[in-house]
C-alpha cells in the first residue's frame, strides 16, 4: 500500500536524521522520486525511513514540519543572522542532560548539601578580571597550582576535577548517551550549561579538541557565574558579532586561563612571535590557541595577522587530532568516569543500593540495559 507524503516533511526528517545524503539515496534510491511527488512510497518504506532518521511515524502525516525549539537559550545565534533548527543528536543530549541534573539536584537536597552562591552572583556589568579571579579561587585553578602540572591534558584533568568538587556537574561526550553510531558534531555546539541553585550542569563536546573543551569549560563556568541557561559555540577567534552575554563570557574565559596582566609581565618582546607562542604555551599549560588570543588582547598584532596565525594553529591541531583518533576507544569504565565525573556515579550507585533509587531510573541515566553492567560500573569506580 502506497502512502502520500508531504515533500516538506520528508525534507524535515532528513534535517533532522542528520545523515548525509549519499547514506540517505543508498537506502531509498527513489527519495528524489518521493519529494518531487512523481511516486510514492509504501507504507513499509515509509516506516524504514522514519526509524532511519529517528522520526515517529505519525509526523510524517501531519499538515506541516512541527517546529522542535531548544528548551534552552540558544547563543549561537550571531547578530542578525540565524541558525539551522537543532538536530535529533543535540535534542536528545540535551534531554537526557535535564534529567541527570534533575536527579542530581534532588540528591544533593535530600542529603544536606546547600545552594551554590556563585550561581548568578553576577551580571556583565561587573569586572571580568574580578569575576575571571573569583572563579579561579573557586575553582582552586589559580596560577599557582597549575605550575605544578606538565602538560595540557594534566591541566584538563585537573581543571575538570576542580570544577567537580563544586557540585557542578561536568559531562563530556562526543556520541548521544552510548550509541558510538551518534556522534556530536562541534561545528553544531561545542558546550552547553543548564543553570540550576543546586546542581548546575555543563556538557562539553568531547568530539572537539581537548584544547577547545579547556576553554569551553571556562566559558560555561562564567555563565553559571551569570545564571544564564544556553546552549554556546564559543570560538576563541570569534570576537565581533556576538551577544553580549556571549562576549562577556568569552573575555571571562580568556582571563581565567591566561590573566592578562600577568601575561603582559612575562610577554618576552626580543624573541621570536613563533618561540614565544611556544614558550607561552608551555608556561600557562594552555593552548597555542588561547596564547594567540591573549597576545591579541595585548595588542603585539593587530586583527588579520591574529586571524591568520589563529587559522595555521588550527590546523595544526586538526591534523593531530586525526592522527589521536586513530587510536582506539579505551575502557568503558574509565571513560565512563571521565565522562560524568566521580561524584556524579558514586552518587547515583549509592543512591540505587541503599533502595533510595529503582535500578530502572539508574540505568536510563547512566544508558545502560543489564544489571551486570552497572554492578561493572560499580566495581570499577575511581577517584577523578
Amino acid at each position: 500500500m502506497k502512502v502520500e507524503v508531504k515533500a516538506t516533511l520528508l525534507e524535515w526528517a532528513c534535517r533532522r536524521g542528520g545523515l548525509d545524503d549519499e547514506t540517505l539515496l543508498r537506502a531509498f534510491p527513489k527519495l528524489p522520486e518521493w519529494k518531487a511527488g512523481t511516486t510514492q512510497p509504501t507504507l513499509k518504506q515509509l516506516e524504514k525511513f522514519a526509524q532511519k532518521n529517528r522520526v515517529p511515524l505519525g509526523m510524517l502525516f501531519l499538515p506541516s514540519p512541527p517546529v522542535e525549539k531548544l528548551p534552552i537559550s540558544d547563543f549561537r545565534t550571531i547578530k542578525n543572522s540565524s541558525i539551522n533548527e537543532p538536530s535529533q543528536d543535540l535534542l536528545e543530549t540535551i534531554y537526557l542532560c535535564q534529567q541527570i541534573q534533575e536527579w542530581y539536584s534532588q540528591y544533593l537536597r535530600d542529603n544536606g548539601f546547600s545552594e551554590n552562591e556563585f550561581v548568578g552572583r553576577v551580571t556583565i556589568d561587573n569586572s571580568v578580571i574580578e569575576v575571571a579571579q573569583n572563579i579561579r579561587d573557586a575553582v582552586g585553578f589559580n596560577l599557582e597550582e597549575r605550575q605544578q602540572l606538565t602538560n595540557l591534558e594534566e591541566t584538563r584533568r585537573f581543571f575538570i576535577a576542580q570544577v567537580r568538587k563544586l557540585n557542578i556537574l561536568v559531562i563530556i561526550s562526543g556520541i548521544v548517551g552510548n550509541n558510538t553510531r551518534r556522534s556530536l558534531d562541534p561545528k553544531e555546539f561545542r558546550g552547553f550549561v543548564l543553570i540550576d541553585r543546586f546542581s548546575p550542569l555543563i556538557f562539553i563536546n568531547g568530539k572537539d579538541t581537548k584544547s577547545a573543551q579547556m576553554f569551553t569549560l571556562a566559558h560555561e563556568l562564567a555563565h553559571i557565574w551569570l545564571g544564564s541557561e544556553g546552549i554556546s559555540n564559543i570560538e576563541i577567534a570569534n570576537i565581533k558579532n556576538q551577544d553580549d552575554h556571549e562576549i562577556w563570557c568569552n573575555q571571562v574565559a580568556a582571563e581565567l586561563l591566561v590573566p592578562l596582566e600577568d601575561l603582559r609581565n612575562n610577554f618576552n618582546q626580543s624573541n621570536f612571535l613563533e618561540d614565544e607562542l611556544k614558550r607561552l604555551t608551555n608556561f600557562y599549560n594552555v593552548s597555542s590557541l588561547v596564547i594567540a588570543r591573549r597576545l591579541y588582547d595585548l595588542k603585539v598584532y593587530n586583527y588579520q595577522k591574529f586571524r591568520t596565525i589563529y587559522e595555521q594553529v588550527l590546523e595544526d591541531f586538526k591534523i593531530s587530532q586525526k592522527q589521536k583518533s586513530k587510536k582506539g576507544g579505551g575502557d568503558f569504565h574509565r571513560n565512563l568516569n571521565a565522562k560524568m565525573g566521580h561524584q556524579f556515579l558514586q552518587a547515583l550507585v549509592s543512591s540505587t543500593l541503599e533502595g533510595k533509587t529503582l535500578f530502572r531510573d539508574a540505568f536510563r541515566l547512566l544508558g545502560i540495559k543489564k544489571s551486570e553492567a552497572f554492578y561493572n560500573i560499580a566495581n570499577n569506580l575511581t577517584e577523578g
